[in-house]
């Protein structure tokens, strides 16, 4: 079991992506999706560091891919995603409509946004050309079991969520822009202004959820370091780590050296505590189908 570096979901400029995939270079993950999932107006700002970020990273050892947007609906956004097909690169498919994109056979990665919560769906992908499968993080055990027996006899590398806010779901509306009376077309890119994301409090101030753009994200970020062992029984090949603007090469390192045995995991989670103070965590899709719930506990049994 190894780790793969999701996309990164949030509105960075470019020195700051330049920044944190140089130092990816040197994380031990074996693999790094890159591009943009959430919103097309954001990638000009920082377009031409991908180039310079996969050559990095090739150079390092690791597999990159490009993403496709989450939500595909304007003409140019059908024109980009048919342009990462002369990347050379293989793409990760965020919404299905980026098949349209990939001739017949020709392999191609599935992210956590396309909902695969069956045989069915995860047999005709296989057959469709795709070689590594993200399951969506809201899927129970004995789901993930099932699935994981199903992509070994495919020959499909299954990953699962392991480390990040929580994708929820895409909009056609802009919560940034609405949050600061925008209209769309005209948001001034305030999205830039939260790094991760900017968290959402009931009326009565609770936390609840994360919007960015026009995705919604958890508040609580997932921490599925107590369940990998299972994991691997299970087959499943790799853990998918999300970015986050502080100390993200840090928890790369801790969750190698998770799947390493090097690290038990409720060490991990004292680190990521330590490091991360007030950040709130969750995991419970590992165990009682809650998925905010949080279970860890501080010491082992």
């Amino acid at each position: 079991m190894d780790l793969t570096i999701a996309p990164n979901p949030f509105f960075w400029n470019a020195e700051s992506v330049r920044r944190f995939y140089a130092g990816l270079a040197n994380a031990p993950v074996a693999r790094v999706v890159v591009g943009e999932l959430v919103c097309s107006k954001r990638l000009p700002f920082w377009q031409n560091e991908i180039p310079q970020a996969v050559a990095l990273l090739q150079a390092a050892g690791k597999q990159v891919a490009l993403t496709s947007l989450s939500l595909i609906t304007l003409k140019r956004e059908r024109k980009l995603t048919a342009d990462l097909m002369d990347m050379d690169l293989p793409l990760e498919v965020n919404d299905l409509s980026a098949l349209h994109h990939i001739p017949a056979g020709q392999p191609f990665w599935v992210g956590p946004l396309v909902n695969v919560y069956n045989e069915g769906t995860l047999r005709w992908l296989a057959r469709r050309g795709a070689a590594r499968i993200c399951l969506p993080p809201e899927l129970p055990m004995p789901a993930i079991a099932v699935l994981a027996q199903v992509a070994q006899a495919e020959g499909v590398a299954l990953e699962v969520w392991g480390h990040g806010r929580l994708p929820l779901a895409i909009s056609g509306r802009c919560y940034h822009a609405r949050l600061h009376e925008r209209a769309k077309d005209s948001c001034q890119f305030v999205c830039e202004q939260d790094p991760d994301g900017r968290d959402v409090d009931t009326l009565e101030g609770q936390q609840f959820l994360t919007v960015n753009g026009v995705q919604t994200l958890s508040q609580s970020y997932a921490c599925m370091a107590e369940y990998v062992t299972q994991y691997q029984d299970m087959g499943v090949t790799a853990l998918r780590l999300q970015p986050q603007s502080a100390g993200f090469h840090a928890i790369c390192h801790d969750y190698a050296q998770l799947l390493a045995g090097e690290l038990p995991a409720h060490a991990l989670i004292e680190a990521l505590n330590a490091a991360h103070p007030g950040m709130q965590f969750c995991d419970g899709y590992g165990r009682d189908g809650a998925g905010a719930n949080w279970h860890h506990r501080t010491a082992p049994a």
